[in-house]
């Protein structure tokens, strides 16, 4: 049975409503001016209809046409005052949408990058990606959009509902009483709504994460004849995705034309009660013609809000999602980092090490092993033998589930981000070439360092050849729309930062396994004089790294079951004996 899938975490309710208070808290000066110029609007609009009913009964009792004119300038008047209010109330809520999106996009990108690479590794780059554009996206626009959409007509409707019962409390009674079918429509959606725009949000993610390693791993899929398998595990991400869909349009569907039927009836009922009421001398025509004139006025805000409403779900849906990677960013958990913890020395320890992935058993088993200061250490064996999960407790990405890693006496989960990379940097064959120049990718590792450094950086795991014959030298930009690295050279670049960030260990996990074979023994080679007197230990597959290392651990179902130098362990006639023969082609 296959291991459930990780997924990235969702942020609840409360969550969510303490993000958006301290987002709104944070602008809470443009947020009420927003208001108060959208509540000034609203009063604005509900003139005209009342001095229109006014007209209707002056007229009936026999008023004069000035008086007629004048009301009409009056009406003109609102209407110009309510068209300045709404549009200065537009461009404060827009700017403030804009402010906050951008809080929502920065404190996004802070916390993906704090994430743990662990977290990382087995949530995949669909969930995280899809959650940082179209989530992210989601977010920004109904704060951009939404925002001033929804006050401006939450203050319509309130003046309005409030004028109507004002001009005439029967008819307003009769109007409010027959609008009551909108709410319960509402909350009928509301308590399906958010669980299904979950579902669709994590659909999405799923089939982003199955297009995904699919285009990534196309090279892989044709050498072993996958195109059908990989063709059907997309066609059921888009199923999937498909059904989440038409789930919340089901939705939709039930709640638009329930609410659009609920318009017609107040005013219908109005119609009806209020000519009854004036032909008994109840109520006069104006004051119907006021409260059917509001009514009417009230659909078109409330259309909006209902629509922001059904957006606001699927918003919301995605903010929970944004908010999600909050609780992530100590994850896995973590010794807390301390001043005072500074490493004696630079030997590592590993003491009764075990380590279990998720919903599965252990795959490293007491694990007892002493890395000595500027030893090389080969790491062999075969494959889920444990190697790479290996490498990243050393390099603390992962935290021993027992047991303890340290360096210099300090356990490596104790040490701050900043102060372990200068110890430890774990290089493994998944590289990444970022947007810019040659020089902004490698400064990414030394921020200070100058062109002769980069350059010398280079030329120590062997990539002077194809730098030296840059166009732009390393001004040459990188990446997408520029000069496109092949994997092998991507990797080289990436061993270029390690140089660059001289760290006294490294962990090399498969480091050079992209290279071809020459390529690979020449930066090796390279790589073994520039780091001579640091700590390499080296993950590999290729066992003439294990022949010019100082000793070899040989890993076995988790377990670390030989340790000694190349020569030693030949002799010993063992697994890694077994190993070196199968590797050079000799009978047993």
């Amino acid at each position: 049975m296959s291991a459930p899938r990780f997924s990235l975490p969702v942020a609840d309710r409360a969550t969510v409503r303490r993000a958006a208070l301290e987002l709104v808290r944070t602008d809470r000066r443009a947020f009420a001016s927003a208001l108060v110029l959208n509540c000034l609007a609203a009063g604005a609009g509900i003139v005209g209809p009342w001095l229109l009913g006014r007209i209707v009964d002056d007229v009936r009792g026999g008023t004069s046409v000035t008086h007629v004119d004048r009301a009409a300038l009056v009406i003109l008047c609102c209407a110009v005052a309510q068209l300045l209010l709404l549009r200065w109330a537009r461009l404060v809520g827009h700017r403030f949408g804009e402010r906050v999106a951008a809080r929502v996009r920065d404190r996004f990108v802070d916390r993906a990058l704090g994430l743990p690479a662990s977290v990382v590794d087995r949530a995949g780059p669909g969930d995280l990606t899809n959650r940082g554009t179209n989530d992210v996206a989601a977010v920004a626009s109904a704060l951009r959009d939404a925002g001033p959409d929804v006050f401006v007509s939450a203050a319509q409707v309130v003046f309005l509902a409030g004028a109507v019962v004002v001009v005439e409390p029967v008819l307003g009674l009769v109007s409010l009483c027959c609008l009551a079918g909108i709410p319960v429509a509402v909350r009928w959606y509301l308590r399906r709504a958010r669980a299904a725009y979950l579902a669709q949000g994590e659909a999405d993610s799923h089939l982003a994460e199955q297009l995904a390693a699919t285009a990534s791993g196309a090279r892989t899929v044709e050498a072993f004849r996958l195109q059908e398998q990989r063709i059907e595990a997309c066609e059921r991400g888009i199923r999937h995705s498909y059904r989440a869909r038409m789930r919340t349009l089901s939705l939709r569907s039930v709640l638009f034309p329930s609410v659009d039927f609920s318009y017609a009836l107040p005013v219908a009922a109005v119609l009806l009660v209020g000519g009854t009421l004036h032909a008994h001398g109840g109520v006069s025509l104006g004051a119907i013609v006021t409260c059917a004139l509001y009514l009417r006025q009230l659909s078109g805000p409330l259309d909006t809000i209902l629509f922001w409403v059904e957006q606001l779900q699927s918003s919301g849906a995605s903010f929970a999602r944004v908010e999600g990677i909050g609780g992530l960013a100590g994850a896995p958990p973590r010794a807390p980092a301390c001043e005072e913890a500074v490493p004696c020395g630079d030997a590592i320890r590993l003491r009764s090490v075990h380590y279990a992935y998720e919903g599965g058993g252990d795959v490293v088993l007491g694990v007892d092993l002493t890395v000595r200061a500027g030893e090389r250490l080969a790491v062999v064996g075969p494959s889920g033998a444990g190697k790479t999960t290996l490498s990243k407790l050393l390099a603390a990405i992962d935290a021993p589930r027992t047991g303890t890693v340290d360096v210099g006496g300090v356990p490596v989960t104790a040490l701050a981000p900043e102060q372990l990379r200068r110890h430890i940097v774990l290089v493994t064959q998944e590289h990444h070439v970022f947007l810019g120049s040659v020089r902004d990718n490698l400064r990414i590792a030394a921020p200070e360092a100058d062109d002769a450094q980069l350059s010398a950086a280079l030329a120590a795991v062997g990539a002077d050849d194809w730098a030296d014959a840059l166009p732009q030298g390393l001004d040459t930009e990188l990446g997408a729309g520029a000069l496109h690295l092949e994997g092998p050279q991507a990797q080289q670049l990436a061993l270029a930062r390690v140089v660059l960030a001289d760290p006294h260990t490294v962990v090399l996990d498969e480091a050079t396994a992209l290279l071809d074979p020459t390529t690979a023994r020449h930066t090796e080679r390279a790589l073994a004089a520039v780091l001579h007197g640091r700590t390499v230990i080296a993950v590999a597959h290729r066992l003439h790294t294990a022949h010019d290392a100082d000793r070899v651990a040989v890993m076995e179902d988790g377990r670390l079951t030989e340790l000694g130098p190349h020569a030693e362990l030949v002799e010993a006639d063992g697994a890694y004996a077994a190993l070196w023969r199968s590797w050079h082609g000799t009978p047993t």
